[in-house]
């Protein structure tokens, strides 16, 4: 396994081992002892997963607030997307600044997004199948999000139009958002 530092503080790019013959390939998805070794240590409480039968459909940008702030490690076991997080954290030199990945079921590759940061995707095959765990539960009342095509964000979107929910097309921009989030609750460590 191999763990890449991104460029905002918290958000690691994760390869797994994959092992590969003639009749397909095997990999741990996920092993709390190996993970722990990489300095990821989360009581992972729920497993997400997410079908977008068309391409461009965005989904966020999405966070929750303290205390129900939610650690994601995002995957994708079928199709492709464009991955983008946002830092929220207040105080933090790289707050309001985003950074995207790309994940698809053939990379196998994996996304921890830290809390205090907001999280959305943009499909980039049909038939995109996301699943991701979280180490809080989902809580109505502490959801969140940022409108996906906030100007003073100018996140570069593989898609001018997307498909969108109701909600994600009626999300506030940065400056009007509700965050709750502060650098030094994730100094140092993983949030």
């Amino acid at each position: 396994m191999k763990v890449t530092e991104g460029r905002l503080r918290g958000v690691k790019w994760i390869e797994p081992d994959v092992f590969a013959d003639h009749r397909g390939f095997f990999m741990e998805s996920y092993n709390r002892a190996r993970y722990r070794a990489w300095g990821i240590d989360h009581d992972f409480v729920q497993d997400n997963h997410s079908l977008s039968v068309e391409v461009g459909v965005l989904r966020g940008l999405h966070y929750q607030l303290n205390p129900y702030a939610q650690t994601k490690l995002v995957r994708v076991t079928a199709g492709r997307i464009w991955d983008v997080v946002v830092d929220l954290r207040r105080g933090s030199p790289t707050f309001g600044q985003w950074e995207a990945y790309e994940l698809s079921a053939s990379n196998k590759r994996q996304l921890l997004v830290p809390r205090g940061f907001a999280h959305g995707f943009c499909t980039l095959e049909p038939n995109t199948e996301v699943m991701y765990k979280v180490d809080a539960p989902y809580s109505r009342e502490h959801d969140r999000g940022i409108i996906w095509n906030d100007p003073a964000l100018a996140i570069a979107w593989p898609v001018e139009v997307p498909i969108l929910s109701e909600k994600d097309g009626k999300h506030p921009t940065l400056d009007q958002a509700e965050i709750n989030f502060d650098d030094d609750e994730t100094k140092g460590g993983e949030g």
